[in-house]
């Protein structure tokens, strides 16, 4: 029973549980550490293949060179300057098949694709040129028209298989390096003899490496897009979902739709290239993994004080009710076994992944405090029980964690089950009694001498 030191432990169990925040914290910073490390192995992989792909494209680009005469220090110049018109497609129409093979650097692993595409449809014509707003007609004299060509623009042109070929009409036209649009757009061209005329189809297939994500930029007037992988974990980003998508074991089929009047593409793409940084609107997929073992340990750390403090309860319960007395170190060594379970399900989840890791480490903490309960409550039968409690709230977090969307209302419910369970058990303890504020102080006296003591000493 409790008495006079009662109100004492009670502070002493609060302090406890703060201290042992420190190690759990330590353990939330290795495990953000974990994370930078992957982080970097990940771009590692990155440096040696190729990135996320970003495709934009097929684009026809018509050059102009127009002579300007500018006039410095009393002399003239005759400068030659650059115009560019761009047109893009009337129609595009997408088909990549994606192959994933995760790539594994060290315990870290990225997703490494093979993608074909193939990019259909049809181009803009002449009259599509000369019928362009934005060409200066009173100026048409003084252009001179160079070599048209066809451009595609793609985030790391490191991912090209073997050189694709432009299939224009009957005419078979290989790719060169480089886009030509300009500083910071890496990708392929295709020299044109010249701008499509009518019925101008086109049909180019692209090998293409890539990693974690690909988007593609719907550039045509009317665009579509159709990717199969076998991945079966995607994440659908961007501008817009896909229209249909089928997900299975094996992985997953989408397929996206636009038009420019979604867009608007052809005004926001003329802004790009006149030096704008808004961004174009793109179809994109992310190859996620389907668990994240470092923000599920995070999150198994955020209820350490809650784990640590229900475990202490229940001691304090035992104590009160069967007035049996564990010492506060007693009370450390078990809280500091449920610290470590979080650096040991850290460790294992890099190796077997966060469902096995937590088995594994949940079944070491319970075994360990169990055995050393059955010695410090006083018979392995007390010890299995609180075994069998621990294993429960293990079991209890581990439902927490996989239940995301409903975390809070668990987490709620939990709370309040264990506080009306507090409340039933201790519906009849006399807590005055327990505390002991009406017992008699004892004080301290001198012994009197006896009376043969006395008649002796006469």
């Amino acid at each position: 029973m409790v008495k006079q030191i009662f109100t004492h432990k009670i502070f002493l169990l609060l302090l406890l549980s703060l201290l042992l925040m420190v190690p759990v914290q330590s353990i939330m910073e290795l495990n953000r550490e974990r994370q930078a490390y992957r982080s970097q192995a990940i771009h590692s992989i990155m440096a040696s293949s190729s990135g996320p792909q970003r495709l934009m494209g097929p684009i026809i680009v018509q050059p102009y060179t127009r002579s300007v005469t500018v006039e410095q220090e009393g002399k003239r110049f005759v400068r030659q300057e650059q115009i560019y018109r761009y047109l893009l497609p009337e129609q595009l129409d997408i088909k990549a098949n994606m192959e994933v093979t995760p790539r594994k650097l060290g315990i870290y692993q990225a997703q490494v694709y093979q993608t074909r595409l193939t990019l259909s449809g049809r181009l803009p014509t002449r009259q599509s040129l000369l019928d362009d707003a934005t060409l200066p007609l009173d100026e048409a004299a003084e252009l001179v028209a160079g070599k048209p060509y066809l451009s595609l623009v793609l985030s790391d042109a490191r991912g090209i298989n073997s050189v694709p070929e432009l299939q224009l009409g009957t005419q078979r036209i290989p790719f060169a390096p480089g886009a030509l649009l300009g500083d910071g757009l890496a990708g392929i061209h295709a020299p044109l003899a010249a701008l499509p005329g009518e019925g101008g189809t086109f049909h180019i297939e692209l090998d293409l490496q890539g990693m974690n994500e690909l988007e593609v930029v719907p550039l045509g007037q009317d665009s579509k897009l159709n990717l199969a992988s076998n991945w079966p974990h995607p994440n659908f980003i961007g501008d817009f979902l896909p229209g249909s998508r089928t997900l299975t074991a094996q992985g997953f089929d989408a397929s996206w739709q636009s038009s420019w009047f979604a867009t608007d593409m052809e005004s926001r793409f003329n802004r790009m290239m006149q030096g704008g940084d808004e961004p174009l609107p793109a179809f994109s997929v992310s190859l996620v993994q389907p668990v994240d073992h470092y923000q599920l340990n995070e999150r198994a750390a955020k209820y350490a004080l809650l784990f640590i403090g229900l475990t202490f309860i229940s001691f304090f319960m035992f104590e009160l009710l069967k007035g049996l007395r564990v010492h506060p170190i007693q009370y450390a060594l078990v809280g500091m076994g449920l610290a470590i379970f979080y650096l040991v399900l850290l460790a294992l989840t890099e190796h077997l992944g966060f469902g096995w890791a937590y088995l594994v480490a949940a079944l070491a903490s319970v075994l360990l405090n169990g055995f050393y309960l059955s010695h410090v409550l006083g018979g392995p039968k007390q010890g299995i029980g609180f075994a069998a409690l621990l294993g429960l709230v293990y079991a209890i977090l581990f439902g927490l964690l996989q239940a995301q969307e409903i975390a809070l209302l668990l987490g709620a419910l939990l709370l309040f089950a264990i506080l009306a369970l507090i409340m039933v058990l201790t519906r009849k303890l006399d807590w005055y009694q327990v505390m002991d504020y009406n017992a008699p102080v004892t004080t301290w006296a001198a012994p009197q001498p006896s009376t043969s003591d006395t008649n002796h000493q006469l």
